[in-house]
Formats: structure tokens, sequence, C-alpha cells
């Protein structure tokens, strides 16, 4: 019922401006950002890096399709990490917090 949704973005000022739009559409309870991150990864054919920062969201998995539509609509990346793991377990207040804080 509950997920965790990880998205690297290109820099801070384009992962604030997907978390912001995430929390007022009601579509995460909370994102995390980590800045900055050091990715290492393939692309076109060849090894590449930057720096970039990582969104860490909560949300319910229902709302996954609107979540990942609103962050293409934002994103810069022809192809952005997301990416969504199942929370198994959690803290019954935390994961009804989560529950009541999204639609």
């Amino acid at each position: 019922m509950f997920i965790i949704v990880f998205v690297t973005c290109a820099n801070s000022k384009q992962a604030d401006k997907i978390s912001q739009a995430l929390i007022k559409a009601k579509l995460a309870a909370c994102v995390n950002l980590i800045n900055p991150i050091n990715s290492l990864f393939w692309w076109q054919g060849k090894v590449d890096s930057c720096k970039e920062t990582l969104l860490i969201i909560k949300t319910k998995r229902s709302l996954f399709s609107r979540l990942e539509k609103l962050i293409k609509s934002l994103h810069s990346y022809e192809v952005p990490e997301i990416i969504a793991l199942p929370i198994v377990k959690g803290s019954k207040k935390y994961l009804d917090w989560i529950n009541d804080s999204t639609r």
C-alpha cells in the first residue's frame, strides 16, 4: 500500500520544484532532498558521471501513476530515474500519517 520513490534530479533547484509540486498536489506525504550525490551510470553507450540531488518520496502505491506523470512534466532528463520500492513494515502512526497526508 505504501512506497518509497527515488528520483534523481539535475540540481537542487529542480529537486525543490518537483518536491514542492508533489507536496502541494498531495501526491507525497514527505520528500527528503539529499544534495549532492555523486552518480556514475551508463548513458548513450559510455560511462558518465555527475552530481545530482536525490529525492526520497513517501507516498501510496495507488498514487504512483499520477506522481510519475507530474515528475516527468517538471523533469529535465530525457529518461528520469523514477523507481518505487514497497514499504514492507513501518510505524503504524507514520504509515497512518502518510495515508492522511496524501490523496
